[in-house]
């Protein structure tokens, strides 16, 4: 079974080399935090690997194709960083890699849409991964509202970091009130958004937010949040053609079994909950590519 990743992040070789000291000239302390954690075994909770090591783990684990969705950060001038290198990996592997644009509205629009063009022009498809609540803006935002406007235009998906109102706590966890994403949906009805982490299991706390066909789900980091009761549970209520799979690479998803990142262990999960080829190919597929993808 062809499998496409919606949902996987990468780093530019000077974060992977000094991950904490790259962040910490950016301002990007908060992504420090996050990114560098280790658990109380030591391990780290993930890994910096290059485009070379995610191509051999897409190849080991049957991955047809990975999106590579850039982080929330917190300063305009990285995520252009980002946006640039992203551009960088799609251009070396168009067959296998794709990318979203990253944004930060804290500029003038006319600024942040200079950025959106410059990403499009470079060949990403999207926006994301995104979090105004992290990012320390409103969701109601005028850039951000001209931004999410831009995207409906050019059909591009906007993801959506959600924070489940019930996770532990953890270094860097920010509440994502749930009301906010049925707010930008209802706003914004011609945008498209994917709502990261089984979007806090939104539809199962709001039941009002399946009646919204422009709010679809990825399963980034599934098996750190929850056990594999929630592709029942959640596909009771959500149609199948709205959850996309996606992993949350380089997540070490299965911290007690393997050392480090691994793309089969969840795609095995998925299987054996015997999940439907759309959500492991289809609906990426559609959705990110309108269908040229045979």
């Amino acid at each position: 079974m062809r499998v496409i990743d919606a949902h996987v992040h990468l780093y530019p070789p000077e974060a992977n080399a000094d991950p904490a000291g790259w962040g910490s000239v950016r301002n990007e302390n908060e992504w420090v935090m996050m990114c560098t954690r280790r658990r109380r075994d030591g391990t780290p909770v993930q890994d910096f690997p290059k485009m070379e090591n995610l191509l051999r783990e897409m190849d080991r684990a049957g991955v047809e194709r990975c999106n590579l969705l850039g982080w929330y950060w917190h300063q305009p001038a990285t995520c252009a960083e980002q946006n640039r290198f992203y551009a960088q990996c799609v251009k070396a592997h168009p067959d296998r890699l794709s990318a979203f644009a990253t944004i930060h509205p804290e500029r003038d629009s006319r600024t942040v849409l200079d950025e959106m063009i410059r990403s499009r022009n470079d060949g990403l498809i999207g926006l994301g991964e995104l979090s105004p609540h992290a990012q320390n803006y409103r969701v109601t935002d005028p850039t951000f509202r001209v931004v999410l406007e831009q995207a409906a235009a050019w059909k591009w998906p906007v993801n959506l970091h959600v924070t489940d109102p019930n996770s532990r706590d953890y270094p860097g966890r920010v509440e994502t009130p749930l009301a906010d994403f049925i707010h930008l949906a209802r706003e914004h009805p011609a945008t498209t958004f994917v709502l990261a982490h089984w979007g806090g299991l939104l539809p199962l706390r709001d039941p009002t937010a399946v009646a919204y066909p422009n709010i679809f789900y990825d399963t980034a980091a599934s098996p750190l949040l929850y056990d594999a009761s929630v592709w029942s549970r959640m596909l009771t209520v959500v149609p199948p053609e709205r959850v996309l799979f996606g992993s949350d690479y380089p997540l070490n998803l299965f911290p007690k079994q393997q050392a480090s990142a691994d793309l089969s262990a969840f795609i095995a999960e998925a299987q054996a909950q015997n999940v439907s080829p759309a959500i492991l190919r289809g609906n990426a597929a559609t959705l990110l590519f309108a269908g040229r993808l045979d």
